[in-house]
This record gives C-alpha cells, sequence and structure tokens, in this order.
C-alpha cells in the first residue's frame, strides 16, 4: 500500500507524532511535490504518490526516536503497517544525506546501505534538508550544520548536484521559485 495524505496522517496519529513533527513532513511534501512537478515537466519519471507518502512519513520514527535511527525505526515500524516498499526505503533513506553501510554499521544499525538512491529517494532526502523545523531555509543552512556537526558534507553536495543534474537547475531555485526568498 502507498498511503494517500490522509492515511499517511493518521499513521502519524496512530503512532503519537508530535504536531511539530507533523507540521515538519507536510512541508517537506510540499516541497518534494514542487520538485516532483518540475522533474516531469522535464520528462523525468517520477513517482509522485511515492513521493509523496515518503515525504509525509519520512519522520514517523521520531514517534520513537530523535536520534539518527528514527529513519530506519521508521522503515520499520512502516514495514509492519504494510506500507509499500518503495515508500519504507525513502524513509530509511532519508536520514542527513544518506548513512553508507560501513557507517550503519558503526552505529548499530541492521546492517544496510542507507544512502538515496532512486530519484523518489533524494527528492524527500534534499526536500527534508531544506527544511528547519516547519520553514524553508537555505540549503546553505545545513551545509553549515553539517560542518559543525561533523557529518560527510560531499555526500550532501553529491546530493543536491545529482538532483540539478535530473532537473537542469539547481533544486534550491525551484524550491525558492515557489515558496519565495523570506523562506517562510
Amino acid at each position: 500500500m502507498i498511503p494517500d495524505e490522509r492515511q499517511a496522517l493518521s499513521l502519524h496519529l496512530k503512532y503519537g507524532s508530535d504536531k511539530r513533527v507533523v507540521d515538519h513532513c507536510r512541508l517537506v511534501a510540499r516541497i518534494s511535490i514542487v520538485l516532483c512537478e518540475s522533474l516531469a515537466s522535464r520528462g523525468k519519471t517520477v513517482d509522485a504518490q511515492a513521493t509523496l507518502a515518503g515525504a509525509l512519513l519520512h519522520d514517523i520514527g521520531r514517534s520513537r526516536t530523535h536520534a539518527v535511527e528514527h529513519g530506519h525505526v521508521g522503515a520499520s515500524m512502516l514495514e509492519e503497517e504494510g506500507v509499500d516498499a518503495v515508500v519504507v526505503e525513502i524513509v530509511r533513506r532519508h536520514v542527513g544525506a544518506g548513512i553508507s553501510a560501513k557507517e550503519a554499521e558503526t552505529l548499530g544499525f541492521p546492517k544496510a546501505d542507507y544512502i538515496p538512491m532512486t530519484l523518489e529517494q533524494k527528492v524527500v532526502c534534499f526536500s527534508d534538508k531544506m527544511v528547519s523545523a516547519d520553514s524553508v531555509r537555505p540549503f546553505e543552512e545545513e551545509v553549515k550544520r553539517f560542518v559543525r556537526k561533523g557529518h560527510d558534507v560531499d555526500r550532501l553536495l553529491a546530493l543536491k548536484k545529482d538532483l540539478e543534474d535530473e532537473l537542469g537547475e539547481d533544486p534550491e531555485k525551484v524550491v525558492l521559485g515557489t515558496f519565495g526568498a523570506s523562506f517562510n
């Protein structure tokens, strides 16, 4: 099953997601749809329904933990709910700019590679990086946060570059063209 918006929000309610998390997921979903529409207008094949569901549910694991493992925790929750594997993988792979199998092993995660690979996974991961809490922000703010935390900035920049190559333009500009330069 690929949940529609109502079903995704019902899952958040079922698991007791905080309103702030749900609001964040809804904004990430809005950004993801803008990017999907832009990709589709350029002839790219992207599953907008799965992307929307993945964006709406990407942080459902935060109902259990706010730590880095919330991605794979949320993915497991959704698997138990019978959610389609395409959506589950979007949720599993959205954390940071992805987590390599070696990093996952170090973190004690189930053995897997958690780096976004599909267009849908990359769209949700990037969209998530454009949002702080419930506000759109410049991508550079996420780059600075990655630097402060010692995360893999090159992987983050590669995520943006991958989308730029698919879109034929900077994905941040696509987002800001819809949400405005005020970042609200």
